[in-house]
């Protein structure tokens, strides 16, 4: 029987049961309580203090505590019997921000090849992904664009998997490290409102909870995938595999989880060859071409298209190797280690659409088309191809108990052992000169140490105060070496071209309290400390280095939320946060020389100084629950690359827009037996209005709608379980108006370099023939809508999945 078909239950038991298990339940008996209210206890920073030592003393073995909460209200008794073991609970109960929760449940039935593929029907968030195994997979929500990578942070079990090495498109998260096969729930807060996490988190912190055997299981995963694609001169089919395989046990206090993945794609055409319209004759040498495309480009613009180049129609390998251990000392005390394992290689295909009249392809040099002259820089349809190999290591030690003190410790370093990429010189076949980029050093560490004190019993001193405080560390380090090479695919390096180098580390206190000091009403109020600094930092030609200055800042950002029970089904919350998000060290020290200075970079930009607000209800009714979130994102000192208009020459880099203010409305529903028992439905509808207020470099763009930020969002899953062996998902997501720059002079959006507005409607069968076995058939983009997040986005794409497990 499915999830709330017996009763309606209230919205905090909906909360706390939503996320348990991946698979339907039956339920017969549940009890809910609500913590009474106390005498308020000692204020925070009173008792913090006394506080600290329990830190390490909570990680000594204990006896599980098996007192429950006083509840001066218990409803009728509902009893759960779920077929698999309960999911780590990620999420601090008195989070004071917005959580959205994907279950296993849930994306069992969607079209899942990519770990980030969980998150795409999710209220106001969008995911940047191309094609299957895009590694330039980032998250867009509410007034962060999906190139503003450093405002959004990625853990799996407690380790951070958010590249902070930068902040663009080419510094996503690392999802490889987890395959969607070991995911149990996925949380996504919304904001900075919790003193938890760094600055950060102004976007999303995204929580991925795995699983860990309770007995020997093992299981296997095989998909196919096929889309066709038209636009100018491609016409073709593009087709994928994904296998993965899983085994594990668990052994009396020890279990262990191994996986395997390995991902064969091949992309539709990611980036064109344009030249802007010629009004020159052609002259008696210029070479007469034929097969360009003539097309009007995002600003209405005539443009001429040349053929495939950038990243090209990308082949791409994946590997994954990963293993999980777990040892319980004691029923409380449980201790972890995780080794990933993560190899990519890549080959960027480029070609010509150009003919001469012979019918030899034409790559570079001047042409003539049409009657006009065109000059083709030699390296305007140059591919490209590389891999890198990447580690992580991470560890953990906490305590499980029930009630009273906990503690927390995970470490985690993320190694780029091996990177190289390598791009020839020109278009033209064959292996001739071209540059290599070596990479290897590059990654991060950190350090997270946390304590919570949870009331066990509404009697005196802390028992109205849930209490946490923590310590956080992190580095993270870049270090890029180009060469010149005379064997552009496989040739050693030769010449040194250039390379930059840097390092940036922040160390951070926090404390924060969940104060119930009335029935119904809780204020959760915190603060963090950080302290930032960016040092090492050259930048080098052959025969010159240059050092940047070190810098450094420190801030304090304070939280607070206060919620009111209106009744059971009904809760009101107003949060309001600061957050400051720090440089990276790519928009710090990369740069260029010109003759002893460093130019076109930024080693002296500020934090970006955030002030969020939101207003948000929730309320259980129908089998779900409805949310109603109004937010007000206020970011100083945006950290974005532009052009300075006020200086001559013109420069482009990495600046500080003076604010971008960010501000919308979201509903959202989530609920299971909705309308007609077996159906599961998501909806949201999200209205965002982001605009620049102040921009002293770039005074054109003030009053402009914010980079890629889109007016509407809407998301619609609905999963009807026709009986126990098979399901239907259909889906759609809607995306608004949007512009690829700062001034909205793309006025023609749905083209080639626009960003368009879109729907896109997905669907999936899943049937399972056994107990043990599954196959599904399904299709992403059902109408073949052809849209633009500046790259062409995938068409139709059909897949095919089988599943075995013992």
């Amino acid at each position: 029987m499915p999830l709330f078909a017996s009763r309606r239950l209230s919205r905090r038991a909906r909360r706390d049961a939503r996320p348990i298990t991946s698979t339907r339940f039956s339920i017969t008996r549940f009890s809910i309580t609500r913590l009474t209210t106390l005498p308020s206890a000692a204020f925070l920073p009173t008792c913090l203090p006394a506080c600290l030592p329990a830190l390490f003393a909570a990680l000594a073995p204990a006896t599980a505590h098996a007192d429950n909460p006083a509840a001066d209200a218990t409803l009728p008794a509902l009893s759960i019997t779920a077929q698999t073991s309960a999911a780590p609970r990620a999420v601090d109960p008195n989070l004071p921000a917005t959580v959205e929760t994907v279950t296993r449940e849930q994306f069992d039935n969607w079209n899942v090849v990519n770990t980030e593929d969980v998150l795409k029907y999710l209220p106001n968030l969008a995911v940047r992904k191309r094609f299957i195994g895009d590694l330039n997979s980032i998250i867009a929500v509410r007034g962060t664009s999906n190139s503003q990578s450093a405002r959004g942070l990625v853990y799996a079990d407690g380790l951070l998997l958010s590249n902070l090495l930068g902040s663009s498109f080419s510094f996503p998260p690392r999802w490889s490290m987890v395959f969607p096969d070991e995911i149990q729930q996925v949380d996504v807060i919304y904001g900075p409102f919790s003193a938890l996490y760094p600055g950060n988190s102004l976007g999303a912190t995204v929580l991925i909870s795995t699983r860990m055997p309770k007995q020997f299981e093992a299981d296997a995963d095989l998909k196919a995938f096929t889309q066709h694609f038209s636009l100018f001169g491609v016409n073709q089919n593009f087709n994928g595999s994904e296998a993965s395989a899983t085994i594990g046990d668990k052994i009396g206090k020890f279990s262990w989880l191994l996986g395997v993945n390995h991902l064969d794609n091949t992309s539709q055409p990611l980036q064109f060859a344009t030249l802007g319209q010629s009004t020159t004759p052609a002259k008696a040498g210029d070479t007469p071409v034929t097969g360009a495309y003539v097309y009007n480009n995002q600003t209405n613009a005539p443009t001429v298209v040349l053929g495939v180049n950038g990243e090209g129609i990308e082949h791409t390998v994946q590997d994954q190797f990963k293993l999980k251990t777990q040892y319980d000392f004691t029923p409380t005390l449980q201790a972890g280690f995780t080794l990933g394992y993560w190899h990519q290689t890549y080959n960027s295909q480029t070609s010509t659409f150009l003919r001469d009249a012979n019918g030899n392809p034409v790559y570079s040099g001047r042409v003539s088309i049409g009657g006009y002259e065109y000059t083709i820089p030699a390296a305007a349809l140059a591919p490209s191809l590389g891999y890198s190999e990447n580690w992580l290591y991470g560890v953990s030690l906490k305590t499980r108990n029930a009630t009273g003190w906990n503690g927390e410790a995970i470490a985690s370093y993320y190694d780029v052992s091996n990177s190289v990429a390598r791009t020839a010189n020109s278009g033209a076949p064959g292996n001739g000169p071209g540059t290599v980029i070596f990479g290897d050093g590059t990654g991060w560490k950190t350090l997270d140490l946390r304590s919570t004190y949870t009331p066990a019993s509404p009697t005196a001193g802390l028992a109205n105060h849930a209490l946490s405080f923590g310590y956080h560390y992190d580095n993270y380090f870049l270090d890029n070496q180009s060469y010149n090479t005379l064997n552009w695919r496989d040739g050693a390096a030769a010449s040194f071209a250039n390379a930059f180098a840097g390092k940036t580390q922040t160390q951070a206190l926090y404390a924060q309290d969940a104060w119930h000091f009335l029935p119904r009403w809780k204020l959760v109020y915190g603060v963090r400390y950080e302290d930032w600094q960016a040092y090492g930092g050259t930048q080098s030609l052959a025969g010159t280095t240059l050092p940047y200055s070190d810098v450094s800042q420190q801030h304090f950002s304070p939280k607070a939320s206060l919620s009111f029970d209106v009744s059971d089904d009904l809760t009101l919350r107003a949060s309001v946060g600061k957050a400051y998000r720090f440089p990276t060290v790519s928009e710090l020290f990369q740069g260029q020389i010109n003759g002893s200075s460093i130019v076109n970079n930024n080693p002296n930009l500020k934090p970006e100084d955030d002030l969020s607000k939101e207003l948000s209800a929730e309320w259980a009714h129908w089998n779900g629950v409805f949310r109603f979130s109004l937010f007000q994102d206020d970011v100083k000192n945006t950290i974005f690359s532009q052009t300075d208009t006020t200086v001559i020459p013109n420069v482009t880099n990495f600046q500080n827009i003076g604010k971008v203010r960010s501000r919308g409305v979201e509903t959202s529903y989530s609920g299971q037996d909705v309308f007609m028992r077996g159906l599961d439905l998501l909806a949201s509808v999200a209205y965002t209005q982001s605009k620049i207020v102040a921009n002293a470099q770039n005074p054109a763009t003030v009053g402009k709608y914010f980079y890629r930020i889109p007016l509407w969002r809407a998301d619609l899953a609905a999963t009807w379980h026709i009986d126990e062996r098979s399901a239907l998902t259909l889906a759609a997501r809607y995306s608004g108006r949007q512009y690829n720059t700062l001034t909205n002079t793309d006025t023609n959006p749905d083209v080639f370099g626009g960003t368009s507005s879109y729907t896109v409607a997905d669907a999936k069968f899943t049937f399972r023939p056994t107990r043990l076995s599954e196959i599904g058939v399904g299709v992403d983009n059902l109408f073949d809508a052809r849209y633009f997040v500046y790259h062409p986005y995938p068409g139709r794409t059909f897949y095919v999945e089988a599943k075995l497990r013992m």
